[in-house]
Parts: C-alpha cells; structure tokens; sequence
C-alpha cells in the first residue's frame, strides 16, 4: 500500500512539473511573438499578424468586423494609443474594441429587454432598466481598458526606480548605455514583465536605426509614464553638455525613489478616508447591535411584562 502511494505521488510531482515546464515555455514564446510583432509592425510583423488571423477564432473575426463597421478605421489616434497603454498592441484592437462595445450593447438590449417583459412595472421603468442595462454592458469594455492601463502604469512606475540603479550600476562599470539598457531589460524580467518587454522593444527599435531619444519618447507614449519623458529629458541634455551619465543618473533615481516614498505615504493618507465607508456600513452597525441588543431586548421584555 505505502509503495503503491509513493509511486502515486511520484507520479503527480513528475506530471506537475513537466506541466509547468511546458507552461514556462508555451509563455516565453508568446512573449517573444507578442514582441516582434509589437516592434515589427512592417513586413515580417504584418506577416506574423496574418498568419495570427488566419487562425483566429472566428467570433473574434466576426467582433473585428463590426467593429470595422461601426467606423474603427475613422476612429482616432487616441483610441489606439489607450489600447497600447492597457496591453493591446494589435491593429486591429480598435476594431475588436469597437465590436466589443457593440456587441454587448445588443446583448444588453435582448437580456434586460427580457427581465423587463417578465417584471410587472410600468413602460417608463421598462424602458429605464433597459437603457441603464445596456448602457452599463456598453461601458463595460472602457471600465476593463481603464483598470488593465492603470496597473500596467502602477507596475512600470514601480520597477522603474530600481532598473534606473541597475543602469546606473552598468554605466558606471563601464558599459554602453544601450548594452546597459539591453542587459537591464533581461535583469528586471524576473520582477516586471511589463517594464522588460517596453524595455527590450525600445533597444531593438534602437537597434533598427532610431534614435535613443525617439525611441525612449515611444516608449514613454506606449506606457503614459511621466517620469520616463524626464528620463528622455534628462539623457538628452548629458549628451548635448556633456555631463556625466552616472551622476545624471544616481540623482535621477534618488529623484524617483523619493517619488515612490510620497506615493507611498499620500496613499497611506488617502487610506482613512477610504476605510470610513466600510467602518459606517458594516463596523459601527455591528458594534451597535452588539452593545445595545441586549440592553434593547431587556427593555423590550420589560415592556411587555408590564
């Protein structure tokens, strides 16, 4: 019986792990896909897209079309750069946007039109639940873009002091800033997946024939992080003046790290008054029913009594 166990539970442990193994490389090669075709929008990156596409589930297709109806190709700039900023890099994420918003619009219009037949309530509530409903679904997709670009903001403005001091480290070693950034992107993928991809995507559009400046002012378009145009700000004028890249830099994380410390502690401040609502909605009744129950039912069966 014990053999029989321990051959059960080798087993499972060998399963688990090539398991894994497999789910750490089906994820690395997504990510160097996601990659190239983020940073190659030209010939191999549309050819990669198209391969993409011709195997794309078809309702994502059918999505893609009417959102291509709708007018996605006339949508503006901003929409695709928000897309970016939340993680969707495809071109034809605008169109999967649009037909998204669409769709559940029409979902919401058959679903609540259906709970409002079924409810006895007068032709302006009917007509109320079904325009609140629909509404609510059709905002639904700006709700997800809008909390996905917010961590991804959240996640990059955390890393990014402590990639600054491993830059800084490599600089002062005696390296290349862009081998520096290079090996800094590989070194930081271990904490922010997010911040190594924006990173290496940068160098290899550095690698490609633009411009330190150009590419890092991308980088800080693709991600709507402030402090990386102060970055860009900042490694332009040691190159016009000539000063020190290392000293910029230290000062520069010094900067940074003292930006974190005050979000830290203006979030710490914003805590009190955020944790007001639940203590009234469910800490003060509780403690009320607590310390006055039983007072309230003595007094009751007195009352009665008499």
């Amino acid at each position: 019986m014990q053999y029989e166990i321990g051959v059960a539970v080798l087993t499972g442990i060998s399963v688990s792990a090539l398991g894994g193994a497999g789910l750490v490389a089906v994820k690395a090669r997504n990510e160097a896909r996601r990659a190239r075709e983020r940073a190659l929008p030209g010939a191999e990156g549309q050819d990669v897209i198209a391969d993409r596409g011709a195997h794309a589930p078809r309702f994502v297709g059918a999505v893609q079309k009417v959102g291509e109806a709708v007018g996605a190709k006339r949508a503006s700039g901003g929409l695709a750069q928000q897309l970016a900023r939340a993680g969707y890099f495809r071109p034809s994420a605008p169109a999967v946007y649009l037909g998204t918003k669409m769709l559940l619009f029409a979902v919401g219009l058959v679903v609540f039109g259906l709970v409002a037949g079924s409810l006895n309530l007068s032709l302006a509530l009917r007509i109320a639940l079904v325009g609140f409903g629909s509404l609510m679904l059709f905002f639904l997709p700006n709700v997800v873009v809008g909390i996905r670009r917010d961590r991804r903001k959240a996640e990059i403005q955390r890393h990014l002091p402590d990639a600054i001091d491993l830059l800084e480290i490599c600089v002062s070693a005696g390296m290349g800033l862009d081998t520096a950034w290079n090996s800094v992107a590989a070194d930081i993928r271990r904490v922010s997946t997010t911040l190594a991809d924006e990173m290496e995507l940068t160098n290899l559009e550095i690698s490609l024939g633009a411009t330190r400046a150009t590419a890092m002012r991308n980088m800080s378009n693709r991600t709507g992080v402030e402090e990386i145009s102060s970055l860009v700000a900042l490694l332009v004028q040691s190159d016009r003046f000539g000063a020190s890249i290392v000293d910029a830099l230290r000062v520069f994380a010094k900067s940074m790290r003292e930006m974190r410390t005050q979000r830290a502690e203006e979030s710490a401040e914003k805590m009190a008054v955020k944790m007001l609502f639940p203590m009234v909605l469910f800490i003060f009744p509780t403690l009320l029913i607590v310390m006055v129950g039983p007072a309230a039912v003595e007094i009751f069966n007195v009352m009665i009594k008499k």
